[in-house]
């Protein structure tokens, strides 16, 4: 225990560079390849829809995630179409609509299957012990700081003796902060895109872009500083453990 302390805060900003990273790269293709052009057709698209546009991504949100596929790039794909407020909200509605659905399926429809391959798995004991005893506070410190994919968790709950009422309020709560991380970068990625082709004398202002980084960062730090202290928690009211302990960006 004391020797992976030692090494966490390196491997902590290691991790959350690959975040950086990924806002980097999207500002970079934007100066070698057509993303902007990609971004304002899948946009358009959206646009035409109306006020359906919005519905639209989020039903593609839900299948995605109902197939056991990751959310995050989706997640950052809303901040890119619809803006930070926009975008938070529709994912927000989109995988807590997901998560219903997941929890509803493997609780009444797909339960004996789901069980089977959670047969093999301890940590999931674990969590479906801790959640008997501390009902919705463990759901939300899991969202918060996930032991598992929120895909898979979400089929896993359903296996649980949470109510149904709980579980959606809870997770709808706790996963808000991720959400509204990657919508966020994919906000700020679509402007640093659009400033890296936009012509002489319509730059944004290196005012605003400080803004737009500073709110990252803190977005950033904060995210961090609640998944510690949901990793704490979990450490000293269950034997729930990760593959390693060190905070990472929650999936969305």
């Amino acid at each position: 225990m004391e020797a992976n302390r030692g090494r966490q805060p390196g491997t902590v900003w290691l991790r959350w560079a690959v975040v950086g990273a990924l806002f980097v790269l999207l500002i970079a293709l934007g100066r070698q390849a057509p993303l902007q052009a990609w971004i304002e057709s899948l946009g358009g698209t959206i646009e035409a829809l109306g006020p359906w546009g919005p519905a639209a991504f989020a039903g593609l949100y839900v299948l995605s995630t109902l197939l056991l596929l990751p959310g995050s790039l989706l997640t950052i794909a809303a901040g890119a179409l619809f803006g930070a407020a926009l975008g938070t909200a529709t994912v927000s509605i989109a995988s807590t609509l997901s998560a219903s659905l997941a929890f509803l399926i493997a609780r009444h429809f797909a339960r004996d299957t789901i069980t089977r391959l959670t047969e093999r798995q301890p940590r999931f004991s674990a969590i479906d012990r801790a959640i008997g005893e501390q009902g919705w506070k463990i759901v939300g410190l899991l969202r918060l700081s996930p032991a598992m994919p929120f895909s898979v968790s979400n089929y896993l709950y359903g296996l649980t003796g949470i109510s149904f009422g709980s579980y959606v309020l809870v997770s709808w709560i706790a996963m808000l902060p991720a959400t509204f991380l990657y919508v966020y970068i994919g906000a700020v990625a679509r402007v640093g895109v659009e400033t890296a082709v936009q012509t002489e004398g319509t730059h944004t202002s290196t005012l605003e872009w400080t803004f737009r980084i500073v709110g990252l960062l803190a977005t950033i730090a904060v995210t961090i500083l609640i998944t510690r202290i949901a990793r704490r928690a979990l450490r000293e009211t269950t034997d729930i453990t990760s593959p390693d302990a060190n905070p990472k960006p929650p999936a969305v």
